[in-house]
Protein backbone atom coordinates (compact mmCIF):
# COMPACT_ATOMS: atom_id res chain seq x y z
CA UNK A 1 0.00 0.00 0.00
CA UNK A 2 1.13 3.41 -0.58
CA UNK A 3 1.12 4.32 2.84
CA UNK A 4 3.49 1.81 3.74
CA UNK A 5 5.79 3.45 1.30
CA UNK A 6 8.38 6.25 2.34
CA UNK A 7 9.08 10.01 1.35
CA UNK A 8 11.59 10.54 -1.01
CA UNK A 9 13.42 13.92 0.46
CA UNK A 10 16.15 14.30 -2.69
CA UNK A 11 18.62 16.89 -0.90
CA UNK A 12 20.41 16.90 2.82
CA UNK A 13 20.67 20.44 3.46
CA UNK A 14 18.88 22.76 5.85
CA UNK A 15 15.55 22.13 4.14
CA UNK A 16 15.91 18.48 3.32
CA UNK A 17 17.23 17.10 6.29
CA UNK A 18 14.62 20.01 7.88
CA UNK A 19 11.49 18.09 6.10
CA UNK A 20 12.64 14.67 7.37
CA UNK A 21 12.52 15.78 10.42
CA UNK A 22 9.28 16.81 9.72
CA UNK A 23 7.87 13.46 8.46
CA UNK A 24 9.45 11.86 11.29
CA UNK A 25 7.60 13.66 13.72
CA UNK A 26 4.50 12.97 11.73
CA UNK A 27 5.23 8.78 11.62
CA UNK A 28 6.54 9.11 7.89
CA UNK A 29 9.46 6.98 6.95
CA UNK A 30 11.52 9.57 5.03
CA UNK A 31 14.35 8.41 2.32
CA UNK A 32 17.05 11.16 1.81
CA UNK A 33 18.77 11.07 -1.30
CA UNK A 34 21.95 13.21 -0.81
CA UNK A 35 24.72 13.79 -3.75
CA UNK A 36 27.21 14.83 -2.02
CA UNK A 37 29.22 12.77 0.54
CA UNK A 38 28.07 14.68 3.59
CA UNK A 39 25.09 16.12 5.09
CA UNK A 40 25.02 19.86 3.97
CA UNK A 41 27.51 19.02 1.28
CA UNK A 42 26.32 22.36 -0.52
CA UNK A 43 27.01 24.56 2.58
CA UNK A 44 30.34 23.37 3.00
CA UNK A 45 31.45 25.06 -0.34
CA UNK A 46 30.87 28.38 1.40
CA UNK A 47 31.68 27.25 4.90
CA UNK A 48 33.81 30.21 5.46
CA UNK A 49 31.11 32.33 4.80
CA UNK A 50 29.21 34.17 7.86
CA UNK A 51 25.08 34.08 7.13
CA UNK A 52 23.04 37.33 7.95
CA UNK A 53 20.72 35.60 10.41
CA UNK A 54 20.82 34.55 13.95
CA UNK A 55 20.72 30.92 14.73
CA UNK A 56 17.52 31.36 15.94
CA UNK A 57 16.14 31.43 12.03
CA UNK A 58 18.06 29.02 10.75
CA UNK A 59 17.14 25.75 12.71
CA UNK A 60 14.29 24.39 12.43
CA UNK A 61 11.38 23.91 14.89
CA UNK A 62 10.73 19.89 14.46
CA UNK A 63 14.30 19.23 13.89
CA UNK A 64 15.37 20.67 16.97
CA UNK A 65 12.60 18.77 19.31
CA UNK A 66 14.37 16.07 17.52
CA UNK A 67 17.93 17.16 18.81
CA UNK A 68 16.37 18.08 22.21
CA UNK A 69 15.30 15.35 22.82
CA UNK A 70 18.69 13.66 22.22
CA UNK A 71 20.55 15.64 24.51
CA UNK A 72 22.04 17.99 21.79
CA UNK A 73 23.49 21.21 23.23
CA UNK A 74 22.36 24.00 21.27
CA UNK A 75 24.54 27.25 19.76
CA UNK A 76 23.73 30.66 21.18
CA UNK A 77 20.72 31.67 19.45
CA UNK A 78 21.46 34.74 19.19
CA UNK A 79 25.15 34.10 17.58
CA UNK A 80 25.65 34.53 13.36
CA UNK A 81 27.27 31.21 12.56
CA UNK A 82 29.28 30.49 9.30
CA UNK A 83 27.96 28.04 6.63
CA UNK A 84 30.69 25.73 8.25
CA UNK A 85 29.09 25.71 11.92
CA UNK A 86 25.69 24.87 10.18
CA UNK A 87 26.83 21.89 8.92
CA UNK A 88 28.99 20.85 12.23
CA UNK A 89 26.93 22.17 15.36
CA UNK A 90 23.09 21.47 13.75
CA UNK A 91 23.19 19.64 10.39
CA UNK A 92 25.68 16.66 11.46
CA UNK A 93 23.96 15.80 14.51
CA UNK A 94 20.72 16.01 13.00
CA UNK A 95 21.94 13.35 10.25
CA UNK A 96 22.86 11.19 12.82
CA UNK A 97 19.66 10.83 14.70
CA UNK A 98 18.69 7.22 14.17
CA UNK A 99 15.36 7.81 12.82
CA UNK A 100 17.34 9.92 10.07
CA UNK A 101 20.32 8.09 9.82
CA UNK A 102 18.55 5.13 9.13
CA UNK A 103 17.65 6.38 6.06
CA UNK A 104 19.69 8.79 4.80
CA UNK A 105 22.20 7.64 1.83
CA UNK A 106 24.57 9.80 0.70
CA UNK A 107 26.72 10.04 -2.25
CA UNK A 108 23.39 9.24 -4.08
CA UNK A 109 22.92 11.84 -7.13
CA UNK A 110 19.21 11.59 -8.47
CA UNK A 111 19.13 11.00 -11.73
CA UNK A 112 15.23 10.60 -12.91
CA UNK A 113 11.70 10.78 -11.23
CA UNK A 114 8.60 9.21 -12.79
CA UNK A 115 5.12 7.38 -11.88
CA UNK A 116 5.47 3.41 -11.96
CA UNK A 117 4.28 2.23 -14.92
CA UNK A 118 3.33 5.70 -16.68
CA UNK A 119 5.41 7.91 -18.38
CA UNK A 120 4.51 11.93 -18.31
CA UNK A 121 1.58 11.34 -20.95
CA UNK A 122 -0.31 8.17 -19.32
CA UNK A 123 -3.20 9.08 -17.31
CA UNK A 124 -4.98 6.21 -16.31
CA UNK A 125 -4.56 5.08 -12.96
CA UNK A 126 -1.69 7.46 -12.76
CA UNK A 127 -2.71 9.28 -9.40
CA UNK A 128 -2.50 5.68 -7.57
CA UNK A 129 1.24 4.62 -8.74
CA UNK A 130 3.73 5.43 -6.90
CA UNK A 131 6.52 7.36 -8.10
CA UNK A 132 10.55 5.58 -9.24
CA UNK A 133 13.36 7.59 -7.77
CA UNK A 134 16.39 6.91 -9.94
CA UNK A 135 19.63 7.20 -8.39
CA UNK A 136 23.34 6.62 -8.96
CA UNK A 137 26.06 6.03 -5.69
CA UNK A 138 29.46 4.31 -6.27
CA UNK A 139 27.96 0.98 -6.15
CA UNK A 140 26.07 1.81 -9.57
CA UNK A 141 22.67 2.56 -10.39
CA UNK A 142 19.49 2.45 -8.39
CA UNK A 143 15.70 2.66 -8.21
CA UNK A 144 13.82 3.04 -5.05
CA UNK A 145 9.70 3.33 -4.29
CA UNK A 146 7.90 6.31 -2.52
CA UNK A 147 4.19 7.53 -2.08
CA UNK A 148 5.68 11.07 -2.71
CA UNK A 149 8.58 13.23 -3.15
CA UNK A 150 10.01 16.62 -1.81
CA UNK A 151 12.68 18.02 -3.80
CA UNK A 152 15.06 20.07 -2.12
CA UNK A 153 18.12 19.92 -4.08
CA UNK A 154 19.01 23.35 -4.17
CA UNK A 155 20.32 25.61 -7.05
CA UNK A 156 23.94 25.32 -5.79
CA UNK A 157 25.50 22.75 -8.30
CA UNK A 158 23.80 24.76 -11.14
CA UNK A 159 25.33 28.31 -11.05
CA UNK A 160 24.69 31.01 -13.80
CA UNK A 161 27.11 31.45 -16.24
CA UNK A 162 28.60 35.01 -17.04
CA UNK A 163 26.93 36.24 -20.17
CA UNK A 164 24.02 38.47 -19.90
CA UNK A 165 22.05 36.76 -22.28
CA UNK A 166 21.90 33.62 -19.32
CA UNK A 167 24.79 31.66 -21.65
CA UNK A 168 28.27 31.16 -21.41
CA UNK A 169 30.51 33.65 -23.07
CA UNK A 170 32.87 32.74 -25.64
CA UNK A 171 36.24 31.28 -24.12
CA UNK A 172 34.52 31.24 -20.61
CA UNK A 173 34.98 27.08 -20.51
CA UNK A 174 38.90 27.33 -21.84
CA UNK A 175 39.56 29.66 -18.86
CA UNK A 176 37.48 27.19 -16.33
CA UNK A 177 40.62 27.11 -14.06
CA UNK A 178 40.83 30.13 -13.44
CA UNK A 179 37.04 30.97 -13.00
CA UNK A 180 35.75 30.45 -9.75
CA UNK A 181 31.68 30.32 -9.37
CA UNK A 182 29.88 31.42 -5.77
CA UNK A 183 32.20 32.48 -2.62
CA UNK A 184 35.83 31.30 -2.62
CA UNK A 185 37.63 31.38 0.27
CA UNK A 186 40.00 34.07 -0.98
CA UNK A 187 41.60 34.98 2.33
CA UNK A 188 42.15 31.10 2.96
CA UNK A 189 42.10 28.15 1.61
CA UNK A 190 42.35 29.89 -1.80
CA UNK A 191 44.10 32.33 -1.08
CA UNK A 192 47.28 31.73 -3.38
CA UNK A 193 44.66 31.37 -6.12
CA UNK A 194 44.21 35.25 -5.56
CA UNK A 195 46.85 37.56 -3.44
CA UNK A 196 48.79 39.69 -5.61
CA UNK A 197 46.56 39.15 -8.21
CA UNK A 198 44.69 40.81 -10.49
CA UNK A 199 40.98 39.98 -9.95
CA UNK A 200 37.31 40.94 -11.35
CA UNK A 201 34.35 39.93 -9.47
CA UNK A 202 31.20 39.64 -11.74
CA UNK A 203 27.97 39.99 -9.58
CA UNK A 204 25.81 42.38 -7.95
CA UNK A 205 23.93 40.85 -4.53
CA UNK A 206 25.50 40.04 -1.56
CA UNK A 207 27.99 37.19 -2.47
CA UNK A 208 29.57 39.76 -4.35
CA UNK A 209 29.98 41.83 -1.13
CA UNK A 210 31.43 38.92 0.35
CA UNK A 211 33.99 38.12 -2.41
CA UNK A 212 34.98 42.28 -2.86
CA UNK A 213 35.37 42.94 1.34
CA UNK A 214 37.40 39.21 1.45
CA UNK A 215 39.55 40.38 -1.42
CA UNK A 216 40.07 43.98 0.34
CA UNK A 217 41.12 41.66 3.52
CA UNK A 218 43.61 39.61 1.42
CA UNK A 219 44.83 43.07 -0.52
CA UNK A 220 45.75 44.52 2.74
CA UNK A 221 48.05 41.37 3.67
CA UNK A 222 49.23 40.68 -0.29
CA UNK A 223 50.09 43.86 -1.64
CA UNK A 224 49.80 44.03 -5.73
CA UNK A 225 46.07 42.50 -5.23
CA UNK A 226 44.03 44.30 -7.68
CA UNK A 227 39.86 44.10 -7.56
CA UNK A 228 37.86 45.15 -10.20
CA UNK A 229 34.49 45.05 -9.57
CA UNK A 230 31.46 44.51 -12.65
CA UNK A 231 28.32 45.10 -12.16
CA UNK A 232 25.52 44.27 -14.77
CA UNK A 233 23.55 47.55 -14.15
CA UNK A 234 24.21 50.97 -13.61
CA UNK A 235 23.51 51.65 -9.89
CA UNK A 236 24.97 50.22 -6.78
CA UNK A 237 22.39 50.98 -4.57
CA UNK A 238 20.46 48.49 -4.69
CA UNK A 239 23.40 45.56 -4.02
CA UNK A 240 24.22 47.81 -0.77
CA UNK A 241 21.60 46.35 1.74
CA UNK A 242 19.26 47.93 4.03
CA UNK A 243 22.26 49.78 6.25
CA UNK A 244 21.03 50.87 9.46
CA UNK A 245 16.88 49.75 8.34
CA UNK A 246 18.19 46.25 7.99
CA UNK A 247 16.65 44.36 11.36
CA UNK A 248 19.42 41.65 9.97
CA UNK A 249 22.17 43.95 11.49
CA UNK A 250 24.85 41.60 9.82
CA UNK A 251 23.85 42.08 6.23
CA UNK A 252 22.97 45.92 6.67
CA UNK A 253 26.65 46.56 7.74
CA UNK A 254 27.60 44.77 4.75
CA UNK A 255 26.23 47.13 2.71
CA UNK A 256 27.51 49.78 4.61
CA UNK A 257 31.18 48.30 4.36
CA UNK A 258 31.07 48.09 0.83
CA UNK A 259 29.59 51.55 -0.10
CA UNK A 260 32.81 52.75 2.60
CA UNK A 261 35.46 50.56 0.26
CA UNK A 262 33.47 52.31 -2.73
CA UNK A 263 33.78 56.01 -1.58
CA UNK A 264 37.52 55.67 -0.26
CA UNK A 265 38.92 54.21 -4.06
CA UNK A 266 39.56 50.64 -3.05
CA UNK A 267 37.31 48.77 -5.21
CA UNK A 268 37.51 49.29 -9.57
CA UNK A 269 34.23 50.05 -9.91
CA UNK A 270 32.77 48.83 -13.58
CA UNK A 271 28.88 49.33 -14.43
CA UNK A 272 26.82 49.04 -16.48
CA UNK A 273 29.42 45.98 -17.73
CA UNK A 274 28.69 42.94 -20.15
CA UNK A 275 31.25 40.31 -21.03
CA UNK A 276 31.14 39.69 -24.52
CA UNK A 277 34.17 36.91 -24.60
CA UNK A 278 37.00 35.96 -22.68
CA UNK A 279 40.67 34.94 -24.29
CA UNK A 280 43.69 33.08 -22.51
CA UNK A 281 46.76 34.60 -22.85
CA UNK A 282 49.68 33.12 -21.25
CA UNK A 283 48.43 33.55 -17.48
CA UNK A 284 46.30 35.85 -17.92
CA UNK A 285 42.52 36.44 -19.42
CA UNK A 286 41.65 39.24 -21.66
CA UNK A 287 38.03 40.02 -21.14
CA UNK A 288 36.44 41.70 -23.92
CA UNK A 289 33.79 43.31 -22.24
CA UNK A 290 31.49 46.92 -23.59
CA UNK A 291 31.04 49.13 -20.30
CA UNK A 292 28.35 51.79 -20.25
CA UNK A 293 27.52 50.70 -23.64
CA UNK A 294 31.30 51.03 -24.94
CA UNK A 295 33.89 48.54 -26.13
CA UNK A 296 36.36 48.01 -22.92
CA UNK A 297 39.06 45.40 -22.29
CA UNK A 298 40.45 44.29 -19.31
CA UNK A 299 43.33 41.62 -18.42
CA UNK A 300 43.56 40.33 -15.17
CA UNK A 301 44.34 36.62 -13.36
CA UNK A 302 41.19 35.37 -11.95
CA UNK A 303 37.85 35.94 -12.75
CA UNK A 304 34.86 35.11 -9.99
CA UNK A 305 31.19 35.10 -11.04
CA UNK A 306 28.63 35.48 -8.42
CA UNK A 307 25.45 35.79 -10.86
CA UNK A 308 23.40 33.95 -9.05
CA UNK A 309 22.08 30.47 -9.88
CA UNK A 310 19.36 28.47 -11.38
CA UNK A 311 17.55 25.20 -10.79
CA UNK A 312 18.47 21.55 -11.90
CA UNK A 313 15.40 20.78 -14.15
CA UNK A 314 17.13 17.62 -16.10
CA UNK A 315 15.79 14.58 -13.64
CA UNK A 316 11.89 15.81 -14.00
CA UNK A 317 11.45 15.62 -17.23
CA UNK A 318 8.84 12.43 -16.62
CA UNK A 319 7.19 14.86 -13.98
CA UNK A 320 4.39 17.29 -14.88
CA UNK A 321 5.81 20.15 -13.24
CA UNK A 322 4.35 24.06 -13.68
CA UNK A 323 6.88 26.59 -13.73
CA UNK A 324 6.71 30.12 -14.61
CA UNK A 325 8.44 30.70 -17.77
CA UNK A 326 10.90 33.17 -16.70
CA UNK A 327 11.62 32.80 -12.83
CA UNK A 328 11.31 28.71 -13.33
CA UNK A 329 9.44 28.76 -9.92
CA UNK A 330 5.31 27.40 -9.31
CA UNK A 331 3.10 29.98 -11.00
CA UNK A 332 1.44 30.96 -7.79
CA UNK A 333 4.74 31.87 -6.02
CA UNK A 334 6.44 33.33 -8.86
CA UNK A 335 4.45 36.92 -9.06
CA UNK A 336 5.66 37.38 -4.98
CA UNK A 337 9.01 36.72 -6.13
CA UNK A 338 10.20 37.90 -9.99
CA UNK A 339 12.76 40.80 -9.56
CA UNK A 340 11.27 42.00 -12.72
CA UNK A 341 8.10 43.10 -10.74
CA UNK A 342 8.78 42.51 -6.83
CA UNK A 343 11.21 44.95 -5.62
CA UNK A 344 10.93 44.56 -1.85
CA UNK A 345 13.27 41.82 -0.15
CA UNK A 346 9.46 40.60 1.58
CA UNK A 347 7.38 37.96 0.38
CA UNK A 348 4.37 36.87 2.20
CA UNK A 349 4.46 33.41 4.08
CA UNK A 350 3.70 30.52 1.79
CA UNK A 351 3.18 26.77 1.77
CA UNK A 352 2.00 23.70 0.02
CA UNK A 353 -1.11 26.64 -2.01
CA UNK A 354 1.46 28.25 -3.80
CA UNK A 355 4.00 24.97 -4.36
CA UNK A 356 1.28 22.85 -5.69
CA UNK A 357 2.48 21.16 -8.92
CA UNK A 358 -0.15 18.86 -11.34
CA UNK A 359 1.62 15.94 -9.98
CA UNK A 360 0.06 15.08 -6.86
CA UNK A 361 2.73 14.35 -4.07
CA UNK A 362 5.48 16.07 -5.41
CA UNK A 363 6.87 19.43 -4.47
CA UNK A 364 10.02 21.45 -4.85
CA UNK A 365 11.00 23.25 -1.74
CA UNK A 366 13.99 25.34 -1.13
CA UNK A 367 16.07 27.67 -2.96
CA UNK A 368 15.30 25.54 -5.63
CA UNK A 369 11.53 26.47 -5.72
CA UNK A 370 12.76 30.15 -6.06
CA UNK A 371 13.69 29.10 -9.34
CA UNK A 372 15.80 32.02 -10.63
CA UNK A 373 14.86 34.54 -8.09
CA UNK A 374 17.99 35.50 -6.59
CA UNK A 375 17.19 35.67 -3.10
CA UNK A 376 16.70 32.94 -0.48
CA UNK A 377 15.74 32.74 3.68
CA UNK A 378 16.49 29.25 5.30
CA UNK A 379 13.69 29.82 7.63
CA UNK A 380 11.34 30.49 4.62
CA UNK A 381 12.19 26.27 3.59
CA UNK A 382 11.22 25.39 7.17
CA UNK A 383 7.89 27.31 6.67
CA UNK A 384 7.63 25.48 3.27
CA UNK A 385 8.59 21.97 4.31
CA UNK A 386 6.37 21.98 7.68
CA UNK A 387 3.27 22.90 5.31
CA UNK A 388 4.22 20.12 2.81
CA UNK A 389 4.60 17.41 5.39
CA UNK A 390 1.50 18.15 6.82
CA UNK A 391 -0.70 18.43 3.22
CA UNK A 392 0.86 14.88 2.98
CA UNK A 393 -0.41 13.68 6.08
CA UNK A 394 -3.78 14.36 5.25
CA UNK A 395 -3.32 17.21 7.97
CA UNK A 396 -4.56 19.62 5.41
CA UNK A 397 -5.83 22.20 8.02
CA UNK A 398 -2.39 22.69 9.13
CA UNK A 399 -0.76 22.88 5.82
CA UNK A 400 -2.90 25.73 5.18
CA UNK A 401 -1.76 27.96 8.03
CA UNK A 402 0.89 30.16 8.16
CA UNK A 403 3.42 30.00 10.82
CA UNK A 404 6.12 31.72 10.20
CA UNK A 405 8.21 34.91 12.39
CA UNK A 406 10.88 36.64 10.67
CA UNK A 407 12.60 40.34 10.38
CA UNK A 408 11.98 42.81 8.23
CA UNK A 409 14.64 43.98 6.18
CA UNK A 410 14.73 47.40 4.84
CA UNK A 411 16.05 46.37 1.42
CA UNK A 412 13.89 47.08 -1.76
CA UNK A 413 16.00 46.04 -4.70
CA UNK A 414 14.71 47.52 -7.41
CA UNK A 415 14.87 50.99 -6.25
CA UNK A 416 18.14 51.33 -4.16
CA UNK A 417 18.29 51.37 -0.15
CA UNK A 418 15.09 53.03 1.49
CA UNK A 419 15.42 55.26 4.32
CA UNK A 420 13.33 54.69 7.92
CA UNK A 421 10.86 57.29 6.85
CA UNK A 422 9.99 55.71 2.66
CA UNK A 423 9.97 51.92 4.81
CA UNK A 424 6.76 52.26 6.04
CA UNK A 425 5.89 53.16 2.32
CA UNK A 426 7.88 50.01 1.60
CA UNK A 427 9.03 50.14 -2.55
CA UNK A 428 9.83 54.17 -3.36
CA UNK A 429 8.08 55.81 -0.59
CA UNK A 430 3.99 56.20 -0.05
CA UNK A 431 2.09 56.05 -3.30
CA UNK A 432 0.11 59.31 -4.14
CA UNK A 433 -2.99 59.81 -1.92
CA UNK A 434 -5.56 58.87 -5.37
CA UNK A 435 -3.98 55.74 -6.22
CA UNK A 436 -4.92 52.46 -4.81
CA UNK A 437 -1.29 51.09 -4.21
CA UNK A 438 1.01 50.25 -1.23
CA UNK A 439 4.28 52.49 -2.42
CA UNK A 440 5.75 54.28 -5.55
CA UNK A 441 6.88 50.54 -7.40
CA UNK A 442 3.40 49.26 -6.91
CA UNK A 443 1.62 52.35 -8.30
CA UNK A 444 4.12 52.08 -11.33
CA UNK A 445 3.75 48.42 -11.96
CA UNK A 446 0.02 48.40 -11.79
CA UNK A 447 0.10 51.76 -14.05
CA UNK A 448 1.61 49.24 -16.72
CA UNK A 449 -0.76 46.94 -16.24
CA UNK A 450 0.92 44.43 -13.69
CA UNK A 451 -0.86 43.10 -10.46
CA UNK A 452 1.38 45.46 -7.95
CA UNK A 453 5.14 45.07 -7.32
CA UNK A 454 4.56 41.83 -5.04
CA UNK A 455 4.97 44.09 -1.50
CA UNK A 456 1.27 44.86 -1.98
CA UNK A 457 -0.17 41.69 -0.91
CA UNK A 458 -1.17 42.35 3.03
CA UNK A 459 -0.51 39.38 5.16
CA UNK A 460 -3.25 38.11 7.45
CA UNK A 461 -2.81 39.05 11.14
CA UNK A 462 -0.94 35.61 12.00
CA UNK A 463 1.62 36.41 9.07
CA UNK A 464 4.77 38.02 8.98
CA UNK A 465 7.00 38.36 5.54
CA UNK A 466 9.94 37.05 5.36
CA UNK A 467 13.06 38.58 3.98
CA UNK A 468 15.98 38.14 1.63
CA UNK A 469 18.75 35.70 1.68
CA UNK A 470 20.16 34.07 5.21
CA UNK A 471 24.11 34.82 4.21
CA UNK A 472 24.31 34.35 0.46
CA UNK A 473 22.22 35.00 -2.74
CA UNK A 474 22.46 31.12 -3.62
Amino acid sequence: MMENLPVAVIGAGPVGLAAAAHLVERGIRPLVLERGESVGAALLEWGHVRVFSPWEYNIDAAARALLDRSGWTAPDMRGLPTGGEIVRDYLAPLGRLPAIAANLKLGAEVTAITRQGHDKVANDGRNDAPFVIRYRDAGGEHRVVARAVIDASGTWWRPNPIGVDGLPVPGEGAASARIAYGIPDVVGEARDDYAGKRVLVIGGGHSAINVALALMELQDAAHGTEIFWALRHASVDRLLGGGLNDQLPERGALGLAAKQAMADGKLNMLAPFAVDRIETQGEGLVVDAHLAGKPFSLTVDRIVVTTGFRPDLSFLSEIRIALDPAVEAPPALAPLIDPNFHSCGTVPAHGIGELAHPEPGFTIVGSKSYGRAPTFLMATGYEQVRSVVADIAGDHAAAREVRLVLPETGVCSAVGVVTASESAGCCGGPAPANVDACCVEDAHAKAKGASGCGCATAPASTETRETMAAGVDA
